[in-house]
């Protein structure tokens, strides 16, 4: 059993017992996609980990998938269908229910990854990865600016937090609006309102893509449609996992030459966890390190 309460001061070891928990459930994920004909592709960190690492980057805590908008409804809409295992849930904020992520995770029941930012929150607290849709970018000037306002409002109201090392500007341009609207329904609807408008454009193709729940700079990138034309396998720890054909192209936009390694004092875990546990479920730390 591992237990971590600061993933900043874990062991190689500690990490190392994280990353294998998420593997498995990055398998269950990737056998239920090849069972439903559903495409997903490793993203950000776990791709760059994939090519340059042919696994898990040493010092990365967590597991980032991409899904293009069709694909990742469909697995949101028949998951009660897709899986029959009680270990597994897809979470996603609902209006019961407030992860304070604006995507889905697929979480092991059995685990515990308790962050600080859902420590107040009766949500599933277990380990999980991160499955982040793709969406279509609007196709004429107009439709883009209120594509990326709703994009930026939906990220406010669902997240319902102030961003993590975005600079003052965007603290306060996220601030205001969580002032002014404090109830959690009027939330909601406006949350809901604006994923509608934001995502209506990916019901016919474009000739560009868009990360819409990523964050500000992630919404104002075009993305070339063609690197995710097909999923290709890549070695990734004991087995393979697909990522995009333009996987090298995608990860030089976004992070020009990935295969360098950043300095030593970047090399860091990034979530701000309150405990983590690999073997027993978050429900045991009820009262203690979440909703005291």
């Amino acid at each position: 059993m591992t237990q971590i309460k600061d993933l900043s001061t874990a062991s190689s070891e500690q990490m190392r017992a994280l990353q294998m928990k998420e593997l498995e459930i990055l398998k269950y994920f990737k056998n239920i996609c090849d069972e439903n004909q559903l495409t997903f592709f490793l993203g950000g960190g776990s791709c760059i980990g994939a090519l340059r690492h042919k696994g898990f980057i040493p010092w990365d805590d967590d597991v980032d998938v991409f899904m293009l908008r069709k694909d990742y409804e469909r697995l949101y809409n028949n998951w009660s269908t897709y899986s029959t295992d009680p270990q597994y849930s897809l979470c996603r904020s609902t209006i019961d229910q407030n992860y304070r992520h604006a995507a889905m995770t697929l979480n092991d029941n059995q685990t515990t990854f308790i962050n600080f930012r859902t420590s107040n929150e009766d949500v599933n607290q277990g380990i999980g990865i991160d499955i982040l849709p793709i969406d279509y970018l609007a196709d004429n000037y107009f439709s883009r600016i209120w594509q990326r306002l709703n994009a930026v409002i939906f990220s406010i109201f669902i997240n319902q937090r102030l961003p993590d090392n975005q600079g003052a500007l965007l603290h306060w341009l996220t601030k205001i609006p969580l002032i002014l609207i404090k109830n959690p329904k009027r939330r909601v609807h406006i949350w809901k309102f604006s994923e509608r408008q934001m995502t209506k454009y990916s019901k016919k193709k474009t000739e560009h893509l868009v990360e819409l729940v990523s964050g500000l700079r992630s919404i104002l990138r075009p993305l070339d449609p063609s690197w995710f034309d097909q999923a290709i396998d890549q070695s990734f720890e004991d087995t393979t996992m697909p990522i995009a054909v333009g996987a090298d192209k995608y990860l030089k936009f976004i992070f020009g030459d990935y295969m360098q390694l950043p300095s030593p004092e970047d090399r860091k875990a990034k979530h701000h966890t309150a405990f983590i546990d690999t073997e027993n479920p978050y429900q045991n730390y009820r009262g203690k390190y979440y909703l005291k």
